[in-house]
């Protein structure tokens, strides 16, 4: 089998994740996340990994080390993971996936799904402190982060655009295209 590395991208709550493990999962897979570093860092200085300390630690980073420091890493690190299926998630800027098209067989996925059943899975997953506690109001208000903001034009840009508002079945259906037009 020929290597497929699979970018992902889309807004909170969309189903990034769950692609992923299904990835990985289902065609023995590796991933890898932008915010993994972030949740580190976070972890080891005893900081909760909220939205708005993940954010200000992504921009504080980017500001010391260059807005292409993620990018480099990411790129890096699908490049030498040894699976045949890498699957690099959370893409948040163009910029995000410079490195990574430039990789041989590179294929970026938007995942796009309605604002209510984002808002629905944001709230059940609750991943991030305080998600359980968020009204819609204030869901819809954190799209206007800068952070967020820069997500939906990248749509624009991928190879694939998954809808994701139904049900898993369909969601796992689409993915497997996907798989079968790029490595059979």
């Amino acid at each position: 089998m020929a290597k497929l590395i699979i970018g992902l991208a889309g807004e909170m709550g969309c189903g990034k994740g769950t692609v992923a493990n299904y990835l990985v999962e289902k065609y023995n897979g590796s991933s890898h996340s932008f915010s993994t570093a972030l949740k580190d860092i976070l972890d080891r200085l005893y900081l909760d990994r909220s939205r708005d300390n993940l954010n200000g630690l992504s921009k504080a980073l980017r500001g010391a080390f260059g807005e292409d420091v993620f990018a480099k890493s990411m790129s890096a690190d699908a490049e030498n993971d040894p699976h045949d299926v890498v699957v690099v998630e959370n893409a948040r800027r163009l910029d995000d996936i410079y490195y990574l098209r430039l990789l041989p067989h590179f294929k970026f996925v938007y995942i796009d799904a309605g604002m209510e059943n984002r808002y629905k899975r944001m709230v059940e997953r609750n991943q991030y402190v305080g998600d359980d506690m968020k009204t819609f109001e204030e869901f819809k208000r954190e799209h206007e982060l800068n952070t967020e903001a820069s997500i939906p034009p990248l749509k624009e840009h991928a190879n694939y655009v998954i809808t994701n508002n139904g049900s898993l079945e369909d969601l796992y259906s689409q993915i497997d295209g996907i798989i079968k037009q790029n490595i059979g």
